[in-house]
């Protein structure tokens, strides 16, 4: 297997970055840094507490919070951006950063201004990593919600269990959406996961995305203050602010780049891999030198890679059109219109159709090519980009997203809306 080197594709454009002041040197020393042991930290498939502290010893978690004065966090083109090229190096970490960035807007979608701009600053200052989910319990009468809010002492008790997709043991604060026991309101708070009566269970055994830090997180009357309480969410949800339902949006679109991210980190290995040991057509006789003579490469392996990369360029256009009306959305605020939320949501769901199916034929494809490549074993380590796509890509169904879609389309139907990934 050749040295690794920096994962970043050609074809993802992060020259905006420099626009911003961000220095790129950060994010790709970063990057390059968790490309060379991703194998072994796979397999060992550990809680990410090493990875973690490389990224703080980067400021990454500081750096990926939401847009403020003095320069502070990044907009979200640009924490997309970074978050994507983190994904081709590593796509657990990529995942990790994703989720901790959508969640880091949480403030802003659900409670005041003051509120958000003081919890960002403490973010930024104190490098908390988020962990969580905004999700809002279904209030199904035969299941009841996942997480309980029971007032007491000036503020509530939280109780009962939920599943996260990362974070568990090593977030610095959980956002999470609870019912409260007198009200029936739906509150989203946030945690410190510390506190006594926190218990996290991580899963340790995943098909793929084995870093992200996944499992499940039980309270026992842990003890929530009132002023931890980001906001309330109607029930009705016709009541509920358009801004306020990008949150879910917000995280499925910074999933989709990390879907993204590992696709293209799949390519760029196996290219590394197939220039350290070139295949071509048998040579046909001597040259006038008297060296051998090729008739060129594999024009199959030539013809199989441009259709992935052509797959991932195609990818990245659905992929971009969608960040930058989100970021619209962002700016927008509370200003923000039905019609407008709308059509981000179907950007949104376009996005997640199209590099569903990219990122599985990518991965899939890499894998198949690049067996056999340097021993009869084949390449190693390709098989983690293609688990690891497969369990992003499980997590949103593109019948869903494309049947939204062809509604929004034929009758101008808008998706629902909803708070719920």
């Amino acid at each position: 297997m050749p040295k690794k080197t920096a994962v970043r594709p050609a074809f993802m454009d992060l020259n905006h970055l420099a626009d911003e002041g961000i220095r790129l040197r950060v994010t790709r020393e970063i990057a390059d840094d968790l490309a060379v042991d991703a194998l072994s930290r796979d397999r060992a498939g550990k809680p990410p507490f090493d990875e973690v502290s490389r990224l703080r010893e980067a400021g990454l978690p500081a750096l990926l919070t939401p847009p403020g004065p003095a320069r502070r966090g990044l907009d979200w083109r640009t924490a997309c951006a970074v978050v994507r090229e983190i994904a081709a190096a590593d796509s657990s970490i990529g995942e990790l950063l994703g989720r901790h960035y959508a969640l880091s807007w949480s403030a802003r979608f659900f409670g005041t201004p003051e509120k958000a701009d003081g919890l960002e600053l403490r973010t930024a200052a104190e490098q908390w990593l988020w962990g969580g989910s905004a999700d809002i319990p279904d209030l199904e009468p035969t299941a009841g919600p996942d997480l309980t809010l029971t007032p007491a002492d000036g503020g509530y008790l939280l109780n009962g269990c939920k599943a996260l997709a990362s974070g568990v043991l090593v977030a610095d604060r959980l956002v999470l959406g609870a019912v409260c026991t007198d009200t029936g309101d739906s509150l989203i708070v946030w945690v410190d996961p510390d506190r006594p009566g926190v218990v996290a269970d991580p899963e340790d055994d995943r098909l793929g995305q084995r870093l992200t830090g996944a499992g499940r997180i039980s309270f026992d009357s842990v003890p929530v203050p009132a002023d931890h309480v980001l906001g309330a969410v109607p029930r009705d949800e016709h009541a509920i602010s358009p801004f306020a339902t990008l949150a879910p949006l917000a995280l499925r679109l910074a999933l989709v780049h990390v879907s993204l991210g590992t696709a293209e980190g799949a390519l760029a290995e196996a290219r590394d891999l197939g220039r350290a040991a070139p295949r071509g057509w048998p040579a046909t006789g001597p040259d006038a030198d008297g060296y051998p003579e090729r008739l060129g490469p594999d024009p199959y392996l030539l013809l199989a890679y441009g259709e992935l990369v052509t797959a991932a360029h195609t990818a990245a256009a659905v992929v971009e059109s969608a960040t930058e009306a989100l970021a619209r959305g962002l700016l927008a605020g509370q200003e923000l219109g039905v019609d407008e939320r709308a059509d981000i949501a179907v950007l949104v769901a376009a996005a997640e159709a199209v590099t569903s199916r990219s990122a599985m034929e990518i991965t899939t494809r890499v894998l198949e090519l690049t067996q056999g490549a340097d021993s009869p074993a084949g390449a190693p380590g390709f098989d983690r980009f293609w688990r690891n796509a497969r369990i992003l890509t499980a997590q949103a169904s593109p019948t869903h997203q494309l049947r939204d879609i062809g509604d929004h389309y034929l009758n101008g139907t808008h998706p629902p809306l909803t708070l719920r990934v």
